[in-house]
């Protein structure tokens, strides 16, 4: 791994050589396909095309007689020409319950169907559009009906209860409060940046010491897409990461992790699963109810910043969404709050 590049750039590189080898084991037309992709979509985006393009092929070898004895590799374009929407209307009752190579059972929702769904319909409409397809029976299959999924977030009293266990530790274990003697500041610094900035948490990660300026109370990220933007924070935030900085600035960071702003135990820059972990250890002991992770955080300061403003575009272009329909979709519903709340506001007649 080359010294010292940026983080962003090392998933990329990560992601870029992880999706070679698994475009070895599709069809060789697959390979236009993602190239064709390429300059629309992310690398973590083309790999779960390639693992969900792999399923479909899978399907096709393991419930199509036509395909049982063949290579999925010798599967051409030309066969694919062959499939009609009740082959694919198959495949979508085939991905509520299969199994994968390991013999385990997987089970996917309306939103994994989904998912796998788009994909195919990706995949046909290239072909279809470059013409080395004569039909597209994606086009016609219709999507799962979603259900709307309820917002999970921390109330405003949980999140200072879980900052205060954070800082104290105090319901930890014996074993957990040994490791929270070392990482203690390190974690309030990470959790206050995440409730108090809704940065993602892969972005959270990827910070540099570099990318953090406290005289313009901002932290350089970088965004889905390899697009830099700088997000801003406040006192509570800046003061949590001044201390870890002080801290910080005494720790020996393993070679090529020097310029990481959050380290592991290890000495490494810490990884999204070590975050969701640690998001999960405390928020269990505040809200045992509730299902946290690191996305749920974003979704607090989402909605509390909602709540502030009513400025539906300022929470969209803090959160870094794309597309402002993303944005409504999760908390414009705050709005009912506020319409129900004037139920009471005005009198028709005065109370006797």
């Amino acid at each position: 791994m080359p010294k010292n590049i940026p983080y962003y750039e090392q998933k990329d590189r990560e992601n870029t050589l992880r999706l070679r080898e698994m475009i070895k084991e599709l069809p060789p037309y697959c390979s236009d396909f993602f190239r064709g992709i390429e300059q629309q979509t992310s690398s973590r985006t083309r790999i779960a095309y390639a693992y969900d393009l792999r399923v479909f092929f899978d399907f096709l070898q393991k419930e199509n007689p036509i395909f049982a004895k063949m290579d999925l590799r010798d599967i051409a374009l030309e066969h694919l020409d062959e499939l009609h929407v009740t082959d694919l209307e198959e495949y979508m009752e085939y991905l509520k319950y299969r199994f994968n190579d390991k013999n385990q059972e997987v089970v996917n929702k309306e939103r994994g169907i989904m998912r796998k769904i788009s994909s195919l319909k990706s995949f046909y409409n290239y072909f279809y559009r470059t013409e080395r397809l004569k039909n597209n029976p994606a086009a016609l299959v219709q999507l799962p009906k979603l259900r709307e999924k309820e917002i999970i977030r921390l109330d405003v009293d949980e999140v200072a209860m879980l900052l205060d266990e954070v800082e104290s530790g105090d319901s930890l274990t014996d074993k957990q409060r040994a490791f929270h003697q070392k990482t203690h500041t390190r974690d309030l610094a990470l959790l206050t940046l995440l409730l108090g900035t809704g940065i993602r948490v892969s972005e959270c990660v990827g910070l540099d010491l570099t990318d953090v300026d406290f005289k313009n109370s901002g932290i350089r990220v970088h965004r889905k897409g390899g697009k830099e933007a700088v997000v801003y924070f406040g006192e509570e935030v800046e003061e949590a990461l001044l201390d870890y900085m002080e801290e910080r600035r005494h720790l020996p960071a393993e070679e090529g992790h020097e310029n990481a702003l959050f380290l592991s135990l290890q000495m490494k820059r810490m990884s999204v699963r070590s975050v969701e972990n640690l998001v999960k250890k405390y928020a269990k002991i505040v809200t045992p109810l509730k299902k946290i992770t690191p996305h749920k955080l974003r979704s607090t300061y989402g909605t509390s910043l909602y709540q502030e403003t009513g400025d539906i575009y300022l929470v969209a272009d803090v959160l870094g969404h794309s597309d402002v329909n993303t944005t409504k979709k999760h908390y414009a519903a705050q709005n009912e709050n506020r319409r129900r709340s004037a139920r009471d506001k005005v009198r028709l007649r005065e109370e006797t």
